[in-house]
Protein backbone atom coordinates (compact mmCIF):
# COMPACT_ATOMS: atom_id res chain seq x y z
CA UNK A 1 0.00 0.00 0.00
CA UNK A 2 1.25 3.58 -0.95
CA UNK A 3 0.93 6.29 1.80
CA UNK A 4 -0.51 9.44 0.40
CA UNK A 5 -0.99 13.17 1.87
CA UNK A 6 -3.86 15.80 1.72
CA UNK A 7 -3.83 19.23 3.03
CA UNK A 8 -7.39 20.10 2.89
CA UNK A 9 -8.74 24.18 3.74
CA UNK A 10 -12.49 24.26 5.01
CA UNK A 11 -14.91 26.36 6.57
CA UNK A 12 -15.63 25.51 10.02
CA UNK A 13 -18.85 23.24 10.64
CA UNK A 14 -19.26 20.52 13.95
CA UNK A 15 -19.96 18.55 10.79
CA UNK A 16 -17.11 18.68 8.28
CA UNK A 17 -14.58 16.40 10.03
CA UNK A 18 -17.19 13.36 10.15
CA UNK A 19 -18.42 13.74 6.13
CA UNK A 20 -14.19 14.27 5.28
CA UNK A 21 -13.39 10.84 7.59
CA UNK A 22 -16.93 9.03 6.26
CA UNK A 23 -15.65 9.84 2.31
CA UNK A 24 -12.10 8.65 3.37
CA UNK A 25 -13.73 5.20 4.71
CA UNK A 26 -16.48 5.01 2.25
CA UNK A 27 -13.59 5.18 -1.15
CA UNK A 28 -11.70 2.50 0.68
CA UNK A 29 -8.88 4.96 2.22
CA UNK A 30 -7.11 3.81 5.49
CA UNK A 31 -6.58 6.66 7.64
CA UNK A 32 -3.09 6.91 9.18
CA UNK A 33 -2.99 10.38 10.78
CA UNK A 34 -4.87 13.65 11.06
CA UNK A 35 -3.91 16.84 12.00
CA UNK A 36 -6.18 19.65 12.62
CA UNK A 37 -5.29 23.85 13.22
CA UNK A 38 -7.48 26.75 12.91
CA UNK A 39 -6.94 29.32 10.16
CA UNK A 40 -6.41 33.05 10.90
CA UNK A 41 -9.52 33.78 9.03
CA UNK A 42 -13.09 33.40 10.74
CA UNK A 43 -14.55 30.31 10.80
CA UNK A 44 -11.68 28.62 8.71
CA UNK A 45 -9.57 25.35 9.48
CA UNK A 46 -6.60 23.70 7.92
CA UNK A 47 -7.20 19.49 8.04
CA UNK A 48 -3.87 17.49 6.82
CA UNK A 49 -4.72 13.37 6.02
CA UNK A 50 -2.40 10.78 5.80
CA UNK A 51 -3.57 7.76 4.47
CA UNK A 52 -2.49 4.47 2.76
CA UNK A 53 -4.35 2.66 0.12
CA UNK A 54 -3.79 1.07 -3.68
CA UNK A 55 -6.44 3.23 -5.14
CA UNK A 56 -5.56 6.50 -6.91
CA UNK A 57 -5.04 9.78 -4.34
CA UNK A 58 -6.86 11.56 -7.43
CA UNK A 59 -9.84 9.92 -6.69
CA UNK A 60 -10.05 10.56 -2.81
CA UNK A 61 -9.09 14.68 -3.87
CA UNK A 62 -12.23 14.66 -6.32
CA UNK A 63 -14.72 13.41 -4.12
CA UNK A 64 -13.31 15.68 -1.23
CA UNK A 65 -13.72 18.71 -3.35
CA UNK A 66 -17.48 18.05 -3.66
CA UNK A 67 -17.85 18.20 0.23
CA UNK A 68 -19.78 21.26 1.34
CA UNK A 69 -17.75 23.58 3.34
CA UNK A 70 -14.46 22.40 1.93
CA UNK A 71 -12.98 25.46 -0.11
CA UNK A 72 -9.56 23.96 -1.49
CA UNK A 73 -7.70 20.12 -1.87
CA UNK A 74 -3.94 20.06 -2.67
CA UNK A 75 -2.17 16.25 -2.88
CA UNK A 76 1.19 17.18 -1.33
CA UNK A 77 4.10 15.01 -1.74
CA UNK A 78 5.14 12.75 1.31
CA UNK A 79 9.19 12.85 2.15
CA UNK A 80 10.77 9.50 2.61
CA UNK A 81 10.87 10.61 6.33
CA UNK A 82 7.37 10.80 6.85
CA UNK A 83 6.77 7.38 5.32
CA UNK A 84 9.23 5.81 7.85
CA UNK A 85 7.09 7.14 10.82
Amino acid sequence: MMQHSLSIQAHFRPEVVERILRVVRHRGFELCALNMTPRTEAEGINIHLTFASKRSVDLLSAQLSKLMDVACVEIQQLTSQQIRA
